[in-house]
């Protein structure tokens, strides 16, 4: 691994393990199956309204340059890709790397992935930076959103997701998440979670505008949605000054 500022090795070997049956949707990644779905949605939303484009256009990021961020396996990348994009695709973890790869391969995407954090970018290179579930496993948070916001090209757009610092945050997803197996032992530390005025700051400090911060809920009719309540998890989406 290269060496790097942000990437914590106990994080990238943990996530690493889970590589093998990252695209199982049964398998130790359930949990993100189940919230790709409500994170598309955003993303597409958002994109829609950034650059104004056609809700009914099935490529609509045809010509935009994007960058996922602690992609994992590709479980975002690949979706990217499908909507038009010319994706790049960064994981700390070279086992996960691999297993995206392969899947690519298989999906006949061409997808350029790397081992690696922020610093695997080019420099004002890509119009949507998306890093989800991400901000709460680095090593240095604000060295990392600096460099996202620093492979953003001016105008571009960035989307960003993480678990609120919650009492109703660590019962969800620690106690009874991890507790009962459904997220696997050791993915969170409840002490690294950011509040939404904590990342926003963040955010704003790298010289970025927050376009919108948007909750991410769950509720036993409902599963996973978007929300008013950020108390679990929340969106943070901005964008580059031209």
């Amino acid at each position: 691994m290269a060496p790097s500022s942000t990437i914590d090795p106990r994080e990238a070997e943990h996530f690493g393990g889970m590589a093998a049956d990252w695209w199982d949707p049964k398998g130790s990644s359930a949990m993100l199956h189940k919230l790709n779905p409500v994170r598309l949605a955003y993303i597409r939303d958002r994109a829609d309204q950034h650059w104004s484009f056609d809700e009914c256009n099935l490529r609509p990021l045809e010509g935009k340059k994007a960058a996922d961020v602690g992609c994992g396996a590709g479980l975002l990348a690949e979706p990217l890709a499908r909507l038009g994009a010319e994706v790049t695709g960064v994981d700390a973890a070279p086992e996960t790397i691999e297993a995206a790869r392969g899947h690519a391969l298989l999906q006949g995407l061409a997808i350029d992935y790397r081992v690696g954090s922020v610093e695997a970018l080019e420099a004002g290179g890509y119009d949507l930076v998306t890093s989800l579930e991400v901000v709460e496993h680095v090593a240095d948070v604000r060295a990392y959103v600096h460099g996202l916001a620093a492979a953003l090209k001016p105008g571009g757009l960035i989307i960003l997701s993480t678990p609120n610092r919650t009492a109703w945050s660590r019962l969800m997803l620690i106690l009874i998440g991890e507790g009962t197996g459904r997220i696997p032992r050791g993915t969170h530390d409840w002490d690294k979670f950011l509040a939404p005025d904590e990342l926003c700051a963040l955010v704003r400090d790298s010289g970025l505008e927050v376009a919108d911060c948007h909750g991410l809920a769950w509720g036993p009719g409902r599963g996973f949605h978007l929300s008013d309540d950020k108390s679990l998890d929340y969106f943070v989406t901005a964008t580059k000054p031209v």
